[in-house]
């Protein structure tokens, strides 16, 4: 547990990657990597594995705060084409709608061709 005004320890994403690859190709024990990378808290691995075996090597990315260069790049480009091909849609329904009011009934009468 953390304490008020202690500083956390952050590891990079290569050492998190490292640490995976070490317990599960090397077969090394959460105690010997921890001990090799100076890693203080004692579950840290644990919680790096089960992250790993649900999302691979993406879930060992810190995630916090959003940051677009950790955005899943298919995942986002699919949303573009989405919102691409739902905006155009709109675009075509509005200029139907421009095309109806600007050939209208009611345009005819103001310009007095009745």
């Amino acid at each position: 547990m953390a304490f008020k005004g202690q500083k956390l320890k952050q590891y990079s994403h290569e050492v998190r990657v490292e640490a995976i690859r070490l317990h599960v190709e090397e077969g090394w024990t959460y105690r010997r990597i921890n001990v090799h990378f100076g890693i203080i808290d004692k579950d840290r691995m644990k919680i790096w594995m089960r992250k790993y075996r649900k999302l691979g090597e993406f879930g060992l990315l810190d995630r916090r705060g959003r940051k677009e260069e950790y955005i899943d790049e298919n995942l986002h480009i699919e949303s573009l084409k989405r919102e691409n091909d739902m905006l155009k849609k709109c675009w075509e329904i509005w200029m139907q709608e421009e095309r109806v009011k600007s050939t209208g009934p009611l345009n005819r009468q103001q310009d007095g061709t009745v």
